[in-house]
């Protein structure tokens, strides 16, 4: 019986699929084909270009560029020289920008031509970057002071002559930031699950599949989860600039991609497209989705000819991806693996009974005895490490509820939760009742003070284009949606609701802005409206 190869590192299971299906496509990019052969070709001159630049085990370089095959290049290949990226937020500016390249500890910098502004604009160097590389995506001219990054990509292909250390960061990973500061969590080499992937994709891909991501390559999901699948499977990925509502479709169609991933407010955005003839007559037979709201996921797959499986995960979850592999009730995550212990607690830390809601808690035996070093690791953070892991078990910050049969539904990220006349609120339910009324398109739910010492619901409201909403109309709509301390009182209309990358929804602005002499209120101007309790 052939038993499943085994990869301690991700450079294995690259130097395996190079070895075994060398001329198989693996990145496909516009017109560009990226065999696994070429693509550990390709990480070996990353690491040995870096080196030949003087960069030694242990520095780091932060990657600021765009989507682009040289992205994989880089973060898959510096590790293979003791070298740790960190994949930096192309969104980023100024006091955000520096933060992460100071808190890093970074010693060179890899930047796109178009982005290289960013640096510019810092009030005085960042002086603990030794080298700037910029990846040429016109003809303008070098920076002075800068280097090409071909010489960096030009390095020595053979394997890099430097043991692998399973204690070695190969990349820091920060959290968007939304509710303060990023923090970088370290991902050590002998902390890759690599293995795990290997199993994971065996489930979730099948031969002849193709994926696909237009997602930013400086969050997880794209960067390692869809990549490390396909490579896993020996199957291609096709990889796009940016994610474009009205052209996916097409894309997809162009790549042949028969899977992809969906985050955050992506299905509901595809959805609020115009209907075409043609929108089931397209090759994805499965969506990996992540919050895709209950009450969109079955229009979702008919509409489109697919099938949904829903999941959750976090980039400092302590390596806990849960599925719903169709074998759940629509709306549910699924259930956490058998391998895994977990339960849900409330603010005190007791267990609450089936069907309530409590924190998703989680513990992990057998990782905790295959790395020396903590499950989840702030970079540079200890009593940040310190709050998310208690006793061994690691918080996830996010509220769920059980059903009898163990499947978990997800509620809310206890940051955007609120709390109205003793009843916890999820934000995630009340945005999702909210876009169903016809003339919104986008809806950010908040908490905002109230004078009884809790919080009064605040919702940010984008028309859909070139209509006006009818607040009483709203209203209406949300007291037959929804419990009664669930209807918001407060409401703002806004031309736009700022999202980061991934299209999750920052709420810090709106929140510290919170109700203004312009905004809304249910309770003055709708004092009729019966709210049953």
């Amino acid at each position: 019986m052939n038993q499943t190869p085994r990869f301690r590192f991700y450079k294995d299971l690259i130097r395996h699929q190079a070895a075994t299906r060398p001329d198989k496509p693996y990145i496909l990019n516009e017109g560009k084909v990226i065999t696994f052969a070429d693509y550990d070709r390709a990480t070996c001159r990353a690491a040995n270009g870096m080196v030949a630049q003087g960069a030694k085990p242990g520095e780091g370089v932060a990657i600021l560029m765009g989507n682009c095959p040289e992205y994989y290049y880089l973060f898959y290949g510096l590790p293979r020289a003791g070298i740790y990226s960190v994949p930096v937020n192309t969104s980023l500016k100024k006091d955000g920008l520096r933060y992460i390249i100071e808190n890093s500890d970074v010693r060179y910098l890899v930047v796109d031509d178009a982005l290289y502004g960013k640096m510019l604009e810092l009030d005085e160097p960042v002086s603990v970057v030794k080298k700037v590389f910029i990846r040429r995506t016109s003809d303008r001219p070098l920076p002075p002071g800068t280097l090409d990054l071909d010489i960096v990509l030009s390095g020595n292909e053979t394997e890099p002559d430097h043991p692998m250390d399973p204690d070695a960061v190969a990349y820091l990973m920060y959290t968007s930031g939304t509710t303060g500061f990023p923090k970088g969590v370290v991902n050590r080499n002998g902390l890759g699950t690599t293995d795990g992937m290997v199993l994971l994709s065996s489930i979730l891909t099948q031969p002849d599949d193709v994926l696909y991501t237009a997602l930013p390559l400086f969050h997880a999901n794209a960067l390692v989860l869809t990549s490390t699948f396909a490579l896993a499977a020996g199957i291609p990925f096709g990889l796009d600039r940016k994610f474009s509502a009205s052209r996916f479709w097409d894309r997809i169609r162009f790549y042949g991609a028969t899977q992809f991933n969906g985050l955050g407010a992506m299905m509901p955005i595809l959805m609020k497209q115009p209907e075409k003839p043609d929108d089931g007559d397209n090759p994805v037979k499965k969506v990996i989705s992540a919050a895709c709201p209950a009450n969109l996921w079955e229009a979702f797959e008919k509409r489109f000819n697919l099938k949904i499986w829903e999941a959750y995960g976090a980039v400092d979850g302590g390596g806990v991806l849960i599925f719903n592999f169709g074998d759940a009730p629509v709306g549910s995550v699924g259930k956490v693996p058998p391998t895994m212990e977990w339960k849900l607690v409330d603010e005190e830390g007791k267990e609450v009974a089936q069907g309530e809601i409590g924190e998703l808690i989680t513990r992990n035996p057998a990782l905790e005895q295959e790395v020396k070093k903590r499950v989840v690791e702030y970079y540079k953070n200890p009593d940040a490490s310190e709050k998310k892991i208690k006793s061994g078990w690691v918080h996830s910050g996010d509220y769920f509820y059980a059903d009898k049969n163990n499947n978990l539904y997800f509620v809310d990220r206890k940051s955007d939760s609120m709390r109205r006349r003793g009843e916890n609120i999820s934000s995630f339910e009340v945005e999702n009742i909210v876009e169903k009324f016809p003339d919104v398109a986008v809806c950010a739910a908040f908490g905002v003070p109230s004078e009884l010492g809790e919080d009064e619901v605040m919702i940010a409201v984008v028309p859909r284009s070139g209509k006006t909403v009818d607040l009483n109309g709203l209203m209406r709509h949300c007291a037959d949606q929804m419990a009664y301390f669930m209807v918001p009182r407060f409401v703002d209309i806004v031309e736009d609701i700022p999202r980061t990358e991934t299209l999750r929804i920052i709420k810090t602005d709106l929140k510290k802005k919170g109700v203004t002499e312009n905004t809304w209120d249910r309770e003055k101007e709708m004092p009729e409206l019966n709210l049953k309790r």
